[in-house]
């Protein structure tokens, strides 16, 4: 049970990066400022307030699954997933939140002269978030299965 909910909560957060990776991320840099605004301000408004109580529900949902698992085959696997986790939560935190901070501040008429800078340092860090979403889920996959 346990384990089917901690998967369940990262599929969705991981599903969070993934999605407006794949469908907005990759193809920032041709979007004009007026169009980029508008994404990045709507995108911050919708998931905000989720993410902030999904990411944290979804980390503390592994930690019953590694005391569960402990001394079977399947623990090191949901180590491995809390850690690579934990790394997409430091990058969002640490990175990504307070440029996306900045970006809520902006207008077309306050643009800051490096805001593409910025924009592209954002889809950086998004990917390293991206992947290491992605790999997190599947070593928790992998330690439910075993």
């Amino acid at each position: 049970m346990f384990e089917l909910v901690s998967v369940l909560l990262s599929t969705l957060v991981v599903g969070v990066f993934w999605g407006p990776w794949l469908a907005l991320s990759r193809s920032m840099a041709s979007f004009e400022a007026a169009a980029f605004l508008a994404i990045a301000h709507r995108m911050n408004r919708n998931l905000a307030t989720p993410m902030t109580v999904l990411m944290p529900l979804a980390l503390a949902s592994i930690v019953p699954v590694l005391f569960l698992s402990y001394g079977k085959q399947g623990f090191y696997l949901a180590l491995v997933a809390l850690a690579l986790l934990v790394v997409a939560l430091l990058v969002t935190v640490a990175v990504e939140v307070p440029i996306v901070k900045q970006i809520a501040t902006w207008t077309v008429g306050t643009l800051p002269d490096d805001w593409q800078r910025l924009r592209d340092r954002w889809v950086s860090f998004h990917i390293v978030r991206v992947v290491a979403g992605i790999a997190g889920l599947a070593f928790l996959v992998a330690a439910a299965i075993f």
